[in-house]
């Protein structure tokens, strides 16, 4: 029975200083793709890559296009990487033997563009020719529905360049949607993560928690959006998202970021803060209890952020390392009140250097979940009866007994701090399977009111 009660968030910390991704593990990506593109039949990988849309190259080299785009080419022997002016400055570690051209289209309007190879001439350089079978990845490839016609001939790579590509190999059919081999929910390789990868995460996550809880302990009646979001720091991380925070009515529009709107008492509020591995998100009621809410909210509202923490402890106790994305669908699903509210989208979703990457989280999915997987809870409910919000988003890592084994031995500490986030969890009613790592500062913590943090929804 979902209760609010007086609840003592502890300090759980975090690492001293920011975990790195070594060279090897680059080095290893770009070997296990030469692996899949050759058991794919292709030749060729041109990975795209542009400010928002970066996951995909920068899993593979470390290195996220600024200002510009930029394209890898990869085949079985070679690595040629594509970049505009201003990236030249800003490349891969060259350890991972990369080549480097420049080319400048890449770059923005009004720069110089006299000391660039046209495309075709770069492309044949590197082999692509008649014939040449080539995996094209940008960052979508769910194209083989009826929506988009093409099937795996669809691309959401910039016309000129899939019209060069398929200018050059003569014939459409040579140059396919390749995204799955980084990005399918069954064994794209971004899904399983090396260990080096999940700290770099935990890290990520104590930003963005940490960031997010300071807001919560910030907000008053009349501050200001724009003045709270200096507390959404995020420690020298690439945003994987905007900020954003909403009061009242704004809040509706979900994704909006910060202005210049003050908190009323009575308000909803929403917070969200992402960085590359992270993203914490907060919903609630800027109020001390259900009297200062609205007429329309006070019987509404805590039968409404009730049963979504419900669902919440639901979606965490169906979690495990072996169980089906359509199993803990489910048990979202058979939990929520169809009078009280509808999801947004799916109740979760595997998360990386971008926050979304794909959703096994569906009705009947069967894909099964493993450990290396990094998961993020994203609950967003729909009110059925008047507009108020509640969240509560974060992420966990799924690891079986080995992977376990593995990430104490290289970090003890980090694995400290899981254990207490575990066990804060199972004092708020949310027992987690041993496979689940919680790796938020605020694991489940919910204040439907957050004028008093100190109450918190247990189940």
């Amino acid at each position: 029975m979902v209760a609010v009660c007086e609840i003592v968030l502890p300090a759980f910390g975090r690492a001293a200083g920011r975990p790195e991704v070594p060279t090897a593990v680059y080095a290893a990506r770009l070997a296990a793709a030469r692996e899949r593109l050759h058991a794919a039949g292709l030749d060729v990988l041109a990975v795209y890559g542009d400010r928002e849309h970066a996951a995909n190259l920068a899993y593979l080299t470390g290195f996220d296009p600024r200002f510009e785009e930029a394209l890898l080419l990869l085949d079985a022997d070679r690595a040629l990487l594509l970049v505009g002016n201003e990236c030249l400055g800003y490349l891969p570690d060259v350890a991972l033997g990369i080549e480097t051209a420049l080319f400048q289209e890449f770059s923005l309007m009004g720069q110089p563009r006299e000391a660039s190879r046209p495309l075709p001439a770069l492309l044949a350089g590197f082999g692509i020719g008649a014939g040449t079978r080539v995996g094209a990845v940008g960052w979508k490839y769910y194209f083989e529905r009826t929506l988009v016609p093409g099937g795996r001939q669809a691309s959401d790579l910039p016309a000129y360049l899939i019209d060069t590509l398929r200018a050059l190999t003569g014939d459409a059919r040579c140059v396919t949607n390749a995204v799955d081999l980084f990005m399918s929910p069954a064994d794209g390789l971004r899904i399983l993560n090396e260990p080096e990868q999940l700290l770099a995460f935990e890290y990520a996550s104590t930003v963005t928690s940490d960031a997010v809880h300071a807001f919560i302990s910030h907000l008053a009646v009349g501050a200001e959006e724009a003045a709270l979001e200096a507390y959404l720091q995020p420690r020298g991380h690439t945003l994987s998202c905007h900020p954003m925070i909403s009061f009242g009515d704004k809040a509706m529009r979900g994704l909006s970021s910060p202005s210049a709107r003050r908190a009323a008492l009575g308000d909803p509020y929403a917070v969200a803060f992402g960085v590359a591995g992270a993203l914490t998100c907060r919903a609630g009621c800027v109020a001390h209890g259900p009297e200062e809410l609205s007429a329309a909210l006070r019987d509404f509202y805590p039968r409404f952020a009730a049963n979504y923490f419900e669902v919440v402890a639901a979606w965490y106790r169906a979690l495990a390392v072996g169980v089906t994305g359509g199993e803990v669908y489910a048990a979202a699903e058979g939990t929520r009140d169809p009078a009280l509210y509808t999801f947004a989208v799916n109740p979760g979703h595997l998360l990386h250097l971008d926050e979304w990457v794909h959703a096994p989280f569906a009705a009947g999915n069967p894909t099964p979940l493993r450990s290396g997987m990094a998961v993020q809870l994203d609950i967003i409910p729909v009110s059925a009866g008047p507009f108020c919000y509640s969240n509560a988003e974060d992420g966990v890592i799924l690891a079986a007994a080995p992977l376990r084994a593995e990430l104490a031995r290289r970090d003890p500490a980090m694995m400290a701090r899981v254990d207490a986030r575990r066990a804060f969890m199972a004092s708020l009613g949310i027992p987690l399977d041993p496979s689940v790592l919680p790796l938020s500062n605020i694991p489940a913590w919910l204040p439907p009111y957050a004028l008093a943090p100190g109450r918190v929804f247990t189940a």
